[in-house]
């Protein structure tokens, strides 16, 4: 290993070691994510066996803590049967397709898990937010998701769809740390440098969006991040709570905090009362 990769894999780990903390409450997080990335491996192998195909989507604003739960679904698994999806803007070429083609040929074959890190519903936020697509492609999209979905379900393909919910103090504190931390900066985009402006406007789209795809077949499923460990972890706990493997456990190391995970119609429920207030 050369001195620049030793380096690197320094920078990483003490970058990773300073977000998880230390002391008590991190040897708990670090205990309990173990527990479950040995349940996440179990189900990898279930799904090898079987020849299972699976979809994990992760939305969100930017900064809600999607990445970083991924990492943590992933950190373990094998790669020749997980992979993640992080789609750049599309090419002048893919603008002229069918808006679902490019992600279709990302789809699952039989064995492996995919993860996307944002997903077909780019045109359900950021898109008509950023001016991106037209208002008609917009609502095209929102009558046509359900169906698409409902294809995929009855494929056979397993679809878990999951939204991060930040608020909006937490996320301008993460844009902040992105900034002066050299191993963060990368993330930093135009769209970020917007999302506190247009605040109320993905806060509208999400509505709009939960209200036209949040359907019994394929339901989702809110993730309240601004504490990134409990995030993580109640993510991971919903998704091995609502799948079949061999030697599952049956004590409680799958039940979730109910004020971390929340349904889909329960997020429709509080978006409603606290319309006008315009807040997740």
């Amino acid at each position: 290993m050369t001195m620049k990769e030793k380096t690197s894999r320094a920078q990483k780990g003490a970058a990773k070691n300073e977000e998880e903390g230390s002391g008590k409450v991190a040897f708990t997080y670090r205990k309990k994510l173990s527990r479950l990335q040995v349940e996440l491996l179990k189900f990898q192998n279930h799904v090898k066996d079987q020849g299972l195909r699976v979809v994990l989507l992760f939305e969100g604003r930017d900064a809600a803590g999607k990445g970083g739960t991924i990492k943590r679904f992933t950190e373990h698994l094998n790669p020749r049967g997980a992979r993640v999806v992080a789609l750049e803007k599309p090419s002048s070429r893919e603008r002229t397709q069918w808006y679902f083609q490019r992600y279709v040929s990302h789809l699952p074959a039989a064995g492996e898990i995919v993860f996307f890190d944002r997903s077909w519903y780019n045109r359900a936020m950021v898109e008509p937010v950023m001016g991106f697509c037209s208002d008609e492609q917009n609502k095209r999209f929102l009558k046509d998701v359900p169906l698409f979905e409902k294809l995929l379900v009855k494929d056979g393909i397993l679809l878990f769809k999951y939204y991060f919910s930040v608020s909006k103090e937490e996320q301008q504190r993460r844009f902040e740390s992105r900034k002066v931390d050299p191993l963060k900066r990368f993330k930093i985009s135009p769209v970020d440098q917007q999302a506190q402006k247009l605040w109320n406007q993905y806060t509208i789209k999400k509505f709009q969006m939960l209200g036209e795809s949040n359907r019994t077949l394929t339901p989702w499923v809110i993730i309240r991040s601004d504490d990134k460990k409990q995030a993580r972890i109640g993510c991971i706990q919903h998704f091995l709570g609502e799948v079949l493997y061999p030697e599952k456990p049956t004590d409680n190391r799958f039940e979730t905090n109910p004020e971390v995970v929340i349904s889909g119609i329960d997020e429709l429920k509080y978006l409603e009362e606290n319309f006008f207030e315009m807040r997740e």
